[in-house]
């Protein structure tokens, strides 16, 4: 008996398909195999791999740089002498919500940030980085809306959202994003806690309003996806709890996407498209679009559509997201747009023909709401006069007689700072907010005066409350 072969008895299943043997040398013995393929599904690609394979293509990983600023030429010694950076790094995550690149990422992760660059988990483009700019951003939720600067055409893997409040106490969950800048991270857990409570009007949103996974969440995963084993989107990836100024363990939070739709909403209304009035707000995430309100007087008003209309087309084309919808909508602003809705049973056409906003939301609207005449200042013009470090502000040129203004004692030369503890932007942005408040409901004006003390000027800041007309 020849001892250098050693053959072996090998039992093979039946649903297995015999291929050519393969024989091995392991030092002088030779192991012949038969080697085989089954017909049965590979057990490792079980529901985690699949939802990782959907939703990695849309994670994106953020890197910020913040430059320091500097006040004077003392400041900039000093922190020459003490060796102090110019800018700051920072790292974060994000997710891709529509194909035309616009991504979702937490406000903290870009807030103050001069430069955002964007690395893609697409192992198409993993070599590549775009920039990317800051559409809309909400300190209150935490939430910020990006746009990918690509060429023209360029699309790119969008992430679904899951239904509002879908939630299973317990469900697996993935956590995936860029913990501590290793992008293309993905860890797994469950559903410790689903949100406790509903915020109430005006309250900064914190983990009491959030989910909890035990999904490990590491600095850098701020920003990116929660996503359930269907692939979808279920939350924003935001903080993590410490606990003697330590992680505790296990305990992270993400915001839910009820709220992340809620914010949406509010930071990029479809009321407003590319400088038009529509007038009209739908609700974001679902498919078809669902119109969630209209204003009476609006342009969406006046056509006839109503809350609950199901958005079909527009001009013939179906939205694919509440961004595309906004296109669309402005692309066809020079004429009437034709806006196509399931109601009930039926479908139904609508002409609606957009306005400029600035037609409608001027400084005549501020007058008429608050009864002040405004004119925009400038940074540098706020720091001349008042010497304010300010983003800008309002100088009140006027006070009508009887007015809100009037009754608040308000007076000419004041600066408006803030409303609602909000920077005031411009004119247009002001009469807007102010359009938006519900009979009755007050606006809170941040304010700074000049007053006399015996021989010095001095620059008194307050607050008033003022209930639009």
């Amino acid at each position: 008996m020849n001892m250098n072969m050693i053959s072996e008895k090998i039992l093979w299943p039946r649903r297995l398909v015999f291929l050519a043997p393969t024989c091995l040398l392991l030092g002088t013995a030779t192991v012949c195999r038969c080697a085989g393929t089954s017909d049965l599904p590979d057990i490792r690609r079980d529901a985690t791999v699949l939802a990782i394979e959907q939703v990695m293509p849309s994670v994106v990983n953020i890197r910020t740089r913040t430059i320091v600023p500097v006040r004077d030429q003392f400041d900039a010694l000093y922190r020459q002498l003490m060796r102090l950076p110019n800018s700051y790094i920072s790292l974060g995550s994000g997710v891709i919500i529509d194909e035309a690149g616009y991504l979702l990422t937490n406000d903290h992760v870009v807030r103050r940030a001069q430069e955002i660059q964007v690395q893609l988990n697409d192992a198409s483009s993993t070599n590549c980085v775009y920039l990317a700019t800051v559409v809309a951003s909400d300190p209150k939720s935490d939430v910020a809306l990006l746009k990918l600067e690509a060429p023209p055409g360029r699309k790119f893997h969008a992430i679904k959202f899951a239904a509002d409040d879908d939630l299973f106490l317990g469900e697996t969950v993935l956590a995936l994003g860029n913990p501590l800048g290793l992008g293309g991270s993905v860890t797994r857990g469950i559903l410790s806690s689903k949100s406790r409570s509903a915020p109430l009007e005006g309250e900064p949103l914190t983990y009491r309003n959030w989910l909890q996974t035990d999904a490990p969440i590491n600095p850098g995963n701020s920003g990116g996806p929660l996503v359930n084993l269907r692939g979808e989107l279920i939350g924003i990836n935001a903080q993590l709890l410490e606990y003697n100024g330590q992680p505790a363990q296990g305990i992270g939070f993400a915001i839910p996407i009820r709220l992340v739709e809620t914010a949406l909403a509010e930071i990029l209304p479809t009321e407003f498209v590319k400088s038009f009035w529509f007038g009209a707000r739908v609700k974001v995430g679902t498919s078809p679009l669902v119109i969630a309100s209209v204003q009476p007087d609006s342009p969406a008003g006046q056509a006839g559509l109503k809350a609950g209309d199901a958005v079909l087309q527009v001009n013939g084309k179906a939205p694919r997201s509440f961004i595309d919808f906004a296109d669309l909508l402005a692309a066809g602003a020079a004429s009437d747009v034709t806006v196509t809705v399931r109601r009930g049973s039926e479908q139904n056409d609508f002409a609606v023909r957009l306005v400029p906003e600035t037609s409608v939301f001027n400084a005549t609207m501020v007058r008429d709401k608050l009864g002040l005449q405004l004119v925009a200042l400038t940074p540098e013009e706020v720091a001349r006069r008042y010497h304010v470090n300010a983003p800008g502000g309002f100088a009140i040129a006027g006070v009508q007689e009887g007015s809100p203004g009037a009754r608040a004692n308000l007076q000419s030369g004041m600066l408006v700072l803030s409303v609602d503890d909000q920077a005031p932007g411009d004119v247009t942005a002001l009469a807007k907010w102010l359009h938006r408040k519900k009979r009755g409901e007050r606006v809170e004006l941040e304010l700074a005066s000049w007053q006399r003390v015996g021989d010095f000027n001095v620059l008194r800041q307050d607050t008033v409350d003022l209930t639009p007309r």
